[in-house]
């Protein structure tokens, strides 16, 4: 059984792994973090982990890697944004805009980008390369860390039978292309109602 199989090895590697697939991509590494806790809430649900330990771990492990990509942001690329040479001046137009909205904006994009996959692997970055201080990147950080660990490890752990029924019977390969589907839909649901309310 598949699911069986995944757990067996979530058990086996455990923690260790847990926190070093959730600090990577928190980091800027594009692995999948998220899909990490899940399957730690699984094995959980299973009695193989303990709940409380996988989101403590991967809560220490988003907010770790997380400063580490702020810091490199911040040192390496602010540095690189604004070095002379090919395409400066839209770099500059970049910094224009990112500078500002990540001053008015920024603690919610570090909070709720937890939960949007592409934002979760670049926020710290953004932020490190804008004017974000430090302190508030850090409060949001947190906060937004231990609110994701928590409810994705809680989802898995209390669905985890659910989940075991789904995936037992149509498959994981199944389970993953639906959930790409469902996320192409609302993408194009999303470009079509931003391109009605563009439109003069």
């Amino acid at each position: 059984m598949v699911l069986a199989s995944l757990l067996s090895v979530t058990q086996n590697v455990g923690y260790p792994l847990l926190m070093v697939i959730v600090a990577m991509e928190a980091l800027g590494v594009p692995l999948p973090g998220e899909t990490a806790v899940i399957f730690a809430g699984l094995a959980a649900s299973a009695g193989r982990l303990n709940i409380v330990l996988v989101i403590v771990l991967a809560s220490v492990a988003a907010i770790i890697g997380d400063n580490i990509g702020f810091q490199i942001g911040r040192r390496g690329g602010r540095a690189l944004l604004e070095r002379p040479g090919r395409f400066y001046e839209e770099r500059q137009r970049m910094l224009a805009i990112g500078d500002p909205f990540f001053e008015r904006h920024g603690s919610k994009a570090v909070f709720f980008g937890r939960w949007i996959a592409g934002l979760r692997i670049w926020a710290s970055w953004l932020a490190g390369a804008s004017t974000m201080r430090w302190r508030t990147f850090m409060l949001w950080n947190a906060l937004g860390g231990i609110g994701w660990s928590t409810s994705v490890a809680l989802a898995a752990y209390f669905g985890g039978k659910g989940v075991e029924t789904v995936i037992s019977k149509i498959g994981i390969y199944a389970l993953i292309g639906a959930a790409v589907l469902v996320a192409a839909g609302v993408f194009v649901f999303w470009r079509r109602r931003r391109g009605v309310a563009h439109r003069p």
